[in-house]
């Protein structure tokens, strides 16, 4: 089993920036990419960003979040962070960091069925 622990969540005003951190534990051996998902109320889990864990670390990003949200990694602590600036009202969500198995088609790794542990998730509030 693998264990994530996300932290970091908060209350911020429009404009403002947070950075979420997610912690593996256990048998981290089994995953080979970690991502970011978001839940709004009312809303589906959709995917935000990812990382492979091997190397230098290759990125994913959803359009909606790209050039606001960045992923990186520090492979020796087994964490990874997402760094959210120019926060809006509409990024409020529960926060959840995601570890599973590398598609093989890139194309497909927003999709839920790659990741098989999931933390409890993080409140990030953005006031407008």
């Amino acid at each position: 089993q693998v264990q994530l622990v996300e932290s970091g969540g908060g209350f911020v005003q429009a404009g403002g920036s947070l950075r979420l951190s997610c912690a593996a534990s256990g048998r981290t051996f089994r995953t080979q990419i970690m991502g970011w998902f978001r839940q709004a109320p009312g809303k589906e889990r959709e995917f935000l960003t990812a990382i492979t864990w091997s190397g230098a670390g290759y990125t994913y990003y959803a359009d909606s979040v790209k050039g606001r949200f960045t992923i990186s990694k520090d492979s020796a602590r087994n964490t990874i962070f997402l760094q959210m600036n120019n926060l809006l009202p509409e990024d409020t969500a529960i926060y959840y960091c995601a570890a599973g198995r590398l598609p093989i088609i890139a194309q497909i790794v927003p999709e839920r069925g790659n990741y098989d542990y999931w933390g409890q998730g993080t409140q990030v509030t953005v006031s407008s």
